[in-house]
């Protein structure tokens, strides 16, 4: 008797729990305009915002790009365990709120982490059946030029990441998706039949 015999495919009157999709890249990798389009291109998406204790860049608003916190109050919140993961990239603390992850995940909204590295294999390790998905620039020198394309950052903060991007495409194999973002609509894409597909896999649709 097959070890499948037991499981049922999930019915489709019944709400499936929704994907938690980590997506990670360099700094300077286009990853915010690809998820923009992947957003105007499919419903049933939530974004879930990350907190870190960088300062604003002109024009991003609290709770919109990031919520932005005191390193006081981020320290806080990782003692009371309000945070689903967090790390400490460029001087900075980035983190996720784990409880707006779980409310969306349990509605059935296919929710997105766009957060570093570090951060992203600490979900994975907490939440295996997550969607991993590793956004890399087409060069290096394409990075830099879109890094100092921003004319918001010195040039030693730009040095450092791109010393930093280097160190996270050496880390691209431990994703289950790498997406090269050469072109933004194409890239946006891709994610979207990444999304369609880990869908229609049995296991998740086996219960």
């Amino acid at each position: 008797m097959s070890e499948y015999s037991d499981k049922k495919l999930f019915c489709s009157g019944e709400k499936q729990s929704g994907l938690l999709l980590v997506i990670s890249g360099p700094s300077g990798c286009g990853k915010g305009t690809v998820l923009s389009k992947l957003f105007e291109n499919r419903s049933g998406l939530f974004y879930s915002i990350s907190a870190t204790t960088r300062s604003p860049r002109q024009g991003e608003v609290n709770g919109k790009e990031y919520y932005f916190l005191t390193k006081q109050d981020f320290e806080q919140k990782i003692e009371q365990g309000e945070m689903l993961e967090y790390a400490s990239y460029c001087g900075n603390y980035y983190g996720t709120p784990a409880s707006a992850v779980e409310e969306q995940c349990s509605k059935g909204y296919d929710t997105v982490l766009e957060i570093e590295v570090q951060g992203a294999m600490l979900v994975k390790k907490a939440c295996p059946k997550c969607v991993t998905i590793f956004i890399s620039p087409p060069s290096m020198q394409e990075l830099e030029r879109r890094l100092r394309g921003r004319g918001t950052e010195r040039d030693e903060v730009i040095k450092n990441r791109l010393e930093m991007a280097m160190r996270e495409i050496g880390s691209a194999g431990a994703y289950d998706y790498i997406v090269v973002n050469d072109d933004v609509e194409a890239a946006a894409l891709k994610i979207d039949s990444i999304i369609s597909a880990e869908k229609c896999k049995a296991s998740r649709l086996l219960l």
